[in-house]
């Protein structure tokens, strides 16, 4: 009798551990500056600068043969990251410096990638460099509600790129994405610290709106913000906060900013590295309750041959071009990328 009972509560505590093991489903959401994905063909319904230096006879003498070796590089650090993780990589990639639709259609068809069937929400802007941000997503994990675009005008002479947000369900939980390019830091970063400064302010009145509505809503922001994680516009007109246990009402959470403070970049420039690759969230993706989606955490995917070896730029980002010149690099930015994760039910 006294076996029967033993083996009876073996059998129940056996079980209770069991049940405590828990699954959880991860998703990796990643963001990448590709550096000027541009095609060979010149638009003339758009008045692009930069359109005419991607041709077999401008500057940079650009060819069919270069376009496609370019695509294969991007695709290859797409079917990368996230993997060890989530082998299907990111199920949300946000995207910038591409020149149109067309070039993102010929990227997801690559062998790398074209497996993952990913999707594309994409508009035209009215920047004058001739780049645009744009989303590409996996339709096994996420399904689409809307999309839409928010032109940006510093002045009636300076257009910038839009702010595109996508609303779905992924994994069938509803969230928003926002993605976009601050204004760079040519002539220098003070002079230039009020558009970026603007521009948040706009990118954070769009979040403002869906949160009116949506007090909970969970929104992931990203981009090459052209600004590190410490700059004001970041943490005060965009009012992202770093610190988790310093976070106030109304802020989003800043994952990035750790990354920056260890001394982690995105990209090289002048001895010194940025983080301006970042993706920042509401605070609906924080807490222990993981029935639905929580943040887990933050990277940027620096792989060895994604580091330039030597030359001017060594130890830098393994780039594309150095001035006109097409060196077979990937882009002159790392990517970032983040896990959220949930229980199974």
């Amino acid at each position: 009798m006294k076996k029967i009972l033993l083996s009876a509560l073996f059998a129940i505590l056996v079980l209770s551990a069991f049940a405590q093991e828990k699954e959880y489903q991860i998703a990796c959401i990643a963001f990448y500056n590709v550096e000027n994905l541009f095609d060979t063909i010149v638009d003339p319904d758009t008045n692009r600068i930069l359109q005419e230096d991607f041709t077999p006879k401008g500057p940079k003498n650009w060819t069919s043969e270069k376009y496609f070796r370019k695509l294969d590089n991007i695709a290859r650090v797409i079917s990368d990251i996230g993997t060890e993780l989530v082998p299907t990589g990111p199920a949300i990639l946000g995207v910038s410096e591409v020149e149109n639709k067309l070039v993102l259609e010929d990227l997801v068809k690559r062998p790398a990638i074209a497996s993952r069937n990913y999707q594309i929400v994409h508009f035209q802007s009215q920047d004058e460099r001739g780049v645009d941000v744009a989303f590409l997503y996996q339709p096994s994990r996420f399904k689409l509600i809307s999309a839409n675009h928010y032109p940006i005008l510093l002045d009636e002479h300076d257009r910038t790129r839009d702010l595109v947000v996508m609303c779905g369900l992924l994994d069938g939980e509803k969230m928003y994405f926002m993605v976009d390019h601050w204004p760079s830091r040519g002539g220098g970063q003070k002079k230039s610290q009020p558009k970026r400064d603007s521009v948040a302010s706009h990118d954070r009145s769009i979040i403002d709106s869906i949160l009116a509505i949506e007090p909970d809503a969970k929104i992931i922001f990203m981009g090459d913000l052209n600004d590190d994680p410490i700059d004001e516009s970041v943490t005060t007109f965009l009012n992202a906060n770093g610190k988790l246990k310093k976070l106030k009402e109304g802020q989003l959470y800043n994952p990035m900013a750790e990354k920056y403070k260890k001394g982690i970049g995105t990209l090289g420039y002048n001895g010194t590295w940025n983080l301006f690759d970042q993706i920042i969230l509401t605070q609906s993706f924080l807490g222990d309750d993981k029935s639905t989606y929580k943040f887990h955490k933050a990277l940027v995917y620096n792989k060895k041959y994604l580091i330039q070896e030597s030359g001017y730029y060594k130890g830098y980002p393994f780039r594309s071009f150095s001035g006109n010149d097409f060196i077979g690099g990937y882009s002159d930015h790392f990517p970032s990328y983040i896990y959220i994760i949930k229980e199974n039910k």
